[in-house]
């Protein structure tokens, strides 16, 4: 008996499926990380893009944070879908709460930082959170620095005052604020840590997104404008972008050498420079260019040094 004809390209799409799986499980854990992480870059900067034009239309950056808080929750839900009372048996309430507004509060000063500074700079900004991470650190977990750690951050500092320039009348007040978010950022890690000895992975997610929502909600009702359909599709798009970007990093980080695909990571700020000059005209001057240098130099040497000292403890 003649076996029936295939459809054309019937089992095609599951055909060339398997071929690449078996091509990507063929590859090493850092390229799979590699991929992952620069992905992540791309895709944040991307939603940087989107964050700085709705600013230019007049939209306040904090009300496109409590959008972006929105769609995380949304997305955080369906891990609950088989026990939605799981987050409620947390035993650090007040400290989520905490780390919530953290978060929001870093969020907040980055999409500010995007929408009133230099892309690339507002990204450069963004990646002092090293700095922060050690004066942080010794004040609530009693972390000794160290002199070479310590003298590494205030080389750090120093690019943020060369940057900002404050007591000249090039000073720019925004430029604090997108720092100030590099801190938060720091508080974050700290809370995270705490959090790590009792809650869950999920719990901890949980709760970061649930009171993102509360935090931003507050300050977007005094900005708040109602947004056309073209706004809120672009707003929708900034929140998976957001989701998406954070997830490849995680997950290319924890598939590769960390030492070796943090600078992928720090790619963002020359990604925000190019796209900023084609897209925006943006062309930093050179103190722009004086202070960056000294903050992501500084930052990255400590990113690196300290993965490095952990890898080697752990052996």
């Amino acid at each position: 008996m003649d076996r029936p004809a295939e459809k054309p390209g019937g089992n095609g799409w599951r055909d060339r499926l398997a071929r690449f799986a078996t091509f990507w499980n063929g590859l090493s854990p850092y390229l799979r990380g590699a991929i992952f992480v620069s992905g992540g870059a791309i895709t944040l900067t991307i939603m940087a893009l989107f964050v700085k034009q709705l600013g230019r239309t007049g939209m306040s950056p904090l009300q496109i944070q409590f959008f972006r808080a929105v769609v995380g929750l949304l997305v955080v839900l369906p891990l609950f879908r088989h026990d939605f009372a799981e987050p409620f048996r947390t035993k650090r309430p007040g400290l989520h709460m905490i780390r919530g507004f953290l978060g929001a509060s870093a969020n907040a000063c980055l999409f500010w930082g995007i929408t009133h500074l230099l892309l690339a700079d507002a990204m450069a900004l963004q990646f002092a959170r090293p700095l922060w991470t050690i004066p942080v650190a010794m004040v609530f977990l009693g972390e000794f620095a160290g002199l070479r750690r310590t003298a590494i951050a205030l080389i750090g500092f120093a690019g943020i005052l060369v940057y900002t320039r404050p007591f000249t009348a090039g000073f720019d007040p925004n430029a604090l604020i997108a720092a100030l978010g590099a801190l938060f950022g720091a508080l974050v890690i700290i809370t995270i840590k705490k959090l790590a000895r009792t809650e869950s992975t999920k719990t901890i997610v949980f709760y970061f997104a649930f009171w993102g929502v509360i935090f931003a909600a507050v300050p977007a009702v005094f900005v708040w404008r109602a947004p056309t359909w073209d706004e809120f599709q672009v707003l929708m798009i900034i929140g998976v972008l957001g989701i998406g970007g954070q997830f490849m990093l995680t997950h290319g980080f924890a598939k590769g050498d960390a030492t070796a695909l943090v600078p992928l990571d720090y790619a963002r700020i020359a990604y925000g420079a190019l796209l900023g000059w084609l897209l925006f005209g943006e062309l930093p001057g050179f103190w722009n260019w004086l202070g960056v240098t000294l903050i992501v130099g500084a930052s990255l040497y400590l990113v690196l040094t300290e993965r490095r000292g952990g890898r080697a403890r752990a052996s």
